[in-house]
């Protein structure tokens, strides 16, 4: 079992508790040191101004590509990873050139996890159809997929011709590719084109389409690994997959309770099939999500077996 945090970068307040140089070195630092196998960053161009200041689940945050790279910068056996970029944001050549120039000079250590993203508002500021998120997502995995194979290439999309461009970069290895949700097409989508998938537990939000792609259970969580598989196989796609779940929870004090809830989590998942674990630790001010990091890699991760 391998383990990953998300990093509070995106918070404004404490004001440069967070955003800063500084705080990046000691956030590195922190990581490498307890042991924490990920760090991720999430993608939120321009979220709604309602659910920032209403939703539970709400938050700000950083263009996590460039995050990502002041992290690799300072650090050397974090993975990178994006938890996740909105694929159908961007144009699939931009999001490879970013990708890939990440992944090159942090020598091999992005994951980048995706999804068709969930705010209209969002879609509707960066001029891209809501009700067309899925197939572009998928028109942006298959792009990624054969611009990462190296040369030349011939790729028509919905906004977009390509006759015989030749990107470089070529990553490699290629960086992994995470695909969240736990719909049924999620887990096609992932089936097809990840090496892995980053579903969560349900958690408080206001956001409908956000929870019903959320896990319920334990039981739906190991049906739908079965489900991967069935469909891994429909595919013909081998190698190596990873499941990478988010626990729905973060404890509101350090402590051996919090301790004890992460661990039963822990082996919960694994039973189930679970190869990462991702969670949230408190992040009051830059000493305290430091002081986290450390008493998870003490209590959680060394206990976890």
């Amino acid at each position: 079992m391998k383990f990953g945090t998300s990093l509070p970068l995106g918070k404004i307040s404490p004001a440069r508790e967070f955003q800063s140089l500084e705080a990046v070195k000691e956030i590195a630092a922190a990581l490498e040191s307890a042991g924490v196998a990920g760090a991720s960053l999430t993608d939120h161009p321009a979220p709604a101004s309602e659910w920032l200041h209403s939703d539970p689940a709400a938050h700000d945050s950083l263009d996590p590509f460039t995050g990502l790279a002041f992290i690799a910068a300072h650090t050397q056996r974090t993975r990178l990873v994006t938890n996740i970029v909105v694929l159908p944001y961007r144009n699939p050549f931009l999001t490879s050139k970013i990708a890939s120039t990440l992944q090159v000079l942090s020598n091999g250590r992005l994951i980048m996890g995706v999804g068709v993203g969930y705010q209209k508002r969002e879609f509707a500021a960066l001029g891209v159809p809501f009700d067309r998120r899925g197939p572009l997502t998928d028109e942006a995995l298959e792009t990624i997929r054969a611009i990462w194979k190296g040369g030349a290439i011939d790729a028509k999309g919905t906004s977009f011709d390509a006759a015989q461009v030749e990107p470089r970069p070529v990553p490699y290895p290629a960086p992994p590719i995470w695909v969240g949700g736990g719909s049924e097409l999620a887990l096609r989508r992932a089936a097809r084109w990840g090496d892995g998938w980053i579903p969560y537990f349900s958690t408080p939000t206001d956001d409908a389409i956000v929870s019903a792609s959320s896990i319920s259970s334990y039981h739906s969580f190991a049906e739908k690994i079965a489900r991967l598989k069935d469909l891994r196989g429909q595919f013909r796609v081998t190698g190596t997959f990873d499941i990478a779940v988010v626990a729905p929870f973060r404890p509101r004090r350090l402590g051996e309770v919090s301790a004890d809830q992460y661990l039963q989590f822990i082996g919960s998942v694994k039973d189930c099939g679970a190869s990462w674990v991702w969670t949230l630790l408190p992040s009051p001010s830059r000493a305290g999500f430091v002081e986290s990091i450390a008493w998870y890699g003490e209590e959680v991760i060394a206990k976890s077996g």
